[in-house]
């Protein structure tokens, strides 16, 4: 039960298919991680504080856990690692940041907070595909 979760998928894809996916999978993981994550880690003072305005408890775990659920997750994701499991971490983050940062902006601020959040949905449902390290682990 635990290996389909953590490294479960579809399987047996056509090769245009699995070409899709794994381009998606790694450019998303690779911008989230180097565009948003790196640039997170370590939580600055007003990360901090951002989050804590947002109202979360422990606000500085909780800053350490949205930086790298962008730049872990974002890299797993890029590798087809853990994908399910990163891409609900993705999921949560985006959830975070659609809800409690950009709630009233307008579309454009919060549309790649969307975009994020509907890729990983597409992978944490689907998985990696087959050119991935989950792939292998899983059999």
């Amino acid at each position: 039960m635990l290996k389909k979760i953590f490294f479960g998928g579809e399987s047996g894809l056509s090769p245009l298919a699995n070409t899709g996916l794994t381009l998606l999978r790694i450019f998303a993981g690779a911008s989230l991680c180097l565009a948003h994550g790196m640039g997170k880690l370590p939580p600055s003072e007003g990360f901090i504080e951002g989050t804590a305005k947002i109202g979360f408890p422990l606000p500085v775990v909780f800053a350490w856990a949205a930086a790298m659920s962008e730049f872990l997750g974002g890299a797993f994701l890029a590798l087809g690692l853990l994908t399910r499991v990163s891409s609900f971490f993705i999921a949560c983050v985006m959830v975070t940041a659609l809800l409690g940062v950009h709630r009233a902006d307008p579309f454009q601020k919060q549309e790649l907070a969307f975009l994020y959040l509907f890729i990983s949905f597409a992978f944490l449902l689907a998985g990696s595909g087959d050119w991935s390290i989950d792939r292998f682990l899983r059999r």
